[in-house]
Order: C-alpha cells, then sequence, then structure tokens
C-alpha cells in the first residue's frame, strides 16, 4: 500500500510543477545563505583563532560552507527538472535522471539536518577550546619581544575592553602568571629581585592585573596594583569592596557570544532544512505521478502520487533484500539450471600429479 497518496489532475501536476520550480529558485538563496553563515562563523573563529586550541570547532563553519555550495547546485539543476516536467513530453528526457535525483536531494537534506544540529551540539568542544586557548595566550602576555606572540598583549587587551571582562575565569587568574616582561623591570630594585627569587621558576608574580581589566564605568579610579594589600590604597578593604574591575571572566563571555552565534545559525539551518524537505516531498510527488501518467498512456487523465510505492517496512525490507542479495553476486553459483542438486561438471583429480590412470584394453 503505497504511502500517502494523493490524485492530481493535469491542471495540479501542472501547477506543482511550476510551484516546486519557482521554490527551487527559492532553495539556490537559501544555498547562499548557508554559505554565507558558513563563512561568518568562519571569519568570526579565525578573528580570535590565537584564543582557541585546536579542535573540531571549525568542522562546523566547513560544513555550512560546503553544504550551501551543494545546495546551489542541487536546487538549480532541481528548477531546470520541475519547470521541463511541466510538459509530459519533455519529462521522458529526465525520467531516468528523476530518482538518483532525488536520492541525492534526499542526503543532502540529511547533510542539512546534520549542520543544524551540530551548532548545538558543540558546546563542550567550545568551552574547552577558548579554556586552553585563553590560558596559552595569557601566559604569553608578557612576550611582547617574541615573533609570533607580540600581537597576543594587544589581543587580550583589546578582548577584555570589548567584552567588559578579566582574566580566563577572573580577575585573580592574572596573580598566577607574570604578565609583565623582564624588559620592564628594574632589577636594581631589591623588591624586584625579592619577587623573583621568592617564586619556584623565576617568576615576577604579584597582586595585580592589566589596564585593561579597568571598569571604565566606576566612580573610583583603577586600582590594578597591590589588589591584596588594604593599606596601599585609602578606605579600601579589598574582600567587601567592589572591586573597579571586569567581574566576570573572558571564557565566560567568549562562551556566550559564540554560543548565540551558534544558535542562532543553528535555528536559521533548522528552518532552511524544513523548507528543503518541503521541496524534496513536492518533487517526489511529482515524479510518481508523471511516472503514472506515462504507465497510463494519457497526458490528460489523472494520476497518483506518492511518497513511497509501498509501506516503510517493506520498502525497508526489500532494500535490505537489494543489498543483501549485492553480496551473493560475487559468490560462484554452483549449481546447473538453478537446481543446487545437480553439480555441474568438474575436473577430476586422479592423483597428485593429476594424469589419468592406464586403461587396460579390452580384447574383442
Amino acid at each position: 500500500m503505497a504511502v500517502l497518496r494523493v490524485k492530481f489532475t493535469k491542471s495540479q501536476r501542472d501547477k506543482l510543477a511550476q510551484v516546486l520550480w519557482l521554490l527551487n529558485w527559492v532553495s539556490v538563496v537559501t544555498g547562499i545563505i548557508l554559505f554565507s553563515l558558513g563563512l561568518f562563523l568562519k571569519v568570526e573563529i579565525n578573528k580570535r583563532r590565537e584564543l582557541m586550541a585546536e579542535r573540531a570547532i571549525h568542522s562546523v563553519p566547513n560544513m555550512l560552507i560546503a553544504v550551501g555550495l551543494i545546495a546551489c547546485i542541487i536546487n538549480f539543476v532541481g528548477g531546470k527538472i520541475c519547470y521541463d516536467c511541466a510538459d509530459t513530453n519533455k519529462f521522458l528526457r529526465w525520467k531516468l535522471v528523476m530518482l538518483p535525483y532525488i536520492i541525492c536531494t534526499f542526503f543532502f537534506t540529511l547533510c542539512v539536518l546534520v549542520g543544524a544540529l551540530m551548532c548545538y551540539s558543540m558546546h563542550g568542544e567550545l568551552e574547552e577550546s577558548l579554556a586552553l586557548g585563553l590560558s596559552d595566550a595569557m601566559r604569553y602576555y608578557k612576550d611582547t619581544d617574541t615573533p609570533g606572540r607580540c600581537f597576543l598583549k594587544r589581543t587580550i587587551d583589546l578582548l577584555q575592553i570589548q567584552f567588559q571582562c578579566c582574566g580566563n575565569k577572573g580577575h585573580r587568574d592574572w596573580f598566577q602568571i607574570q604578565w609583565i616582561s623582564n624588559r620592564y623591570l628594574d632589577m636594581s630594585k631589591q623588591e624586584v629581585l625579592d619577587r623573583l627569587r621568592s617564586n619556584v621558576e623565576g617568576k615576577y608574580l604579584m597582586d595585580g592585573v592589566p589596564f585593561s581589566c579597568c571598569n571604565v564605568n566606576s566612580p573610583r579610579h583603577c586600582i590594578q596594583y597591590q589588589l591584596t594589600n588594604n593599606s596601599a590604597h585609602f578606605n579600601y578593604d579589598y574582600k567587601t569592596e567592589d572591586l573597579n574591575l571586569w567581574k566576570s571572566g573572558c571564557h565566560q563571555a567568549l562562551v556566550e557570544y559564540y554560543t548565540n552565534i551558534m544558535h542562532s545559525i543553528g535555528l536559521t539551518v533548522l528552518l532552511i532544512w524544513l523548507f528543503e524537505l518541503s521541496v524534496l516531498t513536492g518533487v517526489r510527488y511529482l515524479q510518481t505521478a508523471l511516472e503514472n501518467v506515462l504507465r497510463q498512456g494519457d497526458p490528460e487523465s489523472e494520476s497518483d502520487g506518492w511518497l513511497l510505492e509501498n509501506s516503510f517496512v517493506e520498502t525497508a525490507r526489500s532494500n535490505f533484500n537489494i543489498i543483501k542479495n549485492l553480496g551473493k553476486c560475487n559468490q560462484v553459483d554452483t549449481t546447473v539450471n538453478g537446481d543446487p542438486n545437480i553439480d555441474k561438471p568438474c575436473t577430476a583429480h586422479y592423483g597428485p600429479d593429476n594424469v589419468p590412470p592406464k586403461q587396460t584394453p579390452v580384447a574383442s
């Protein structure tokens, strides 16, 4: 029994072909949108690639870019097919192509769905990538004279100002790393030497943060050095004072930023998938309806269209049998005339030298 059988008249088939022609051209535009979204996400990731560890997050924009390009090609071809299918005679040239086209389009729509799901499932890898990348970038903050790292100070300062954040998880992260280069330390001061000697790794650690951590909206001047020393500042208590620094960490700020982008893109891709699925359904109805017209031999007659000629279970069983029989085609057939009880003639094996024994002539 056919699944979702629908009866079409001649005018309904023509209108369906025209609507599908228009929808396929709209789908070309959605393919461009997919490509643009993937390109936008790739640019946003590359903007701060030095703050991210190498993870599979780059697979999301690459997937969207590839799917967008394929969508433009598939829907362009689909528009041409549907335009010709308005004429039953022109359908003959596409008859053998329609089923492979529908199968390819089905797997393409499946890829669109996978792309949408990837936008929602990359949150964990995004968090890990940013956590590791930010930690490394902060560690190299002071290396302004090192080739390949000299830009990291500017990158992190702009990040903390733009996203109003400080450190990886908070401002105390700066207490655990040396973020001032040795070239700007006065080695003639005993205080500097004592700090360097007090650390096992010989780092200059202090309870201070870069200027970019300062909250510009705070009414008090920025306190960025000796944050834990109450006596170093007037009317100041580190434990109870509302510090005039950005309170949130940059890791959380970046995760929220990229999560919002990816969720917005994921929702858009999901809507495009539903649209592509509706177009594929219409093309399938058009194909089956026109094939039934050819069987009837009357272009003006009514015809049935369906999604599947048999039920889902029967279709799955028949496809499984086809795949199963493909493996048997590679096996040697040892039957004669289809009867497995009759052996085919084969070469007799007489001995190790495969030489038949001499026969004694019979006296007449």
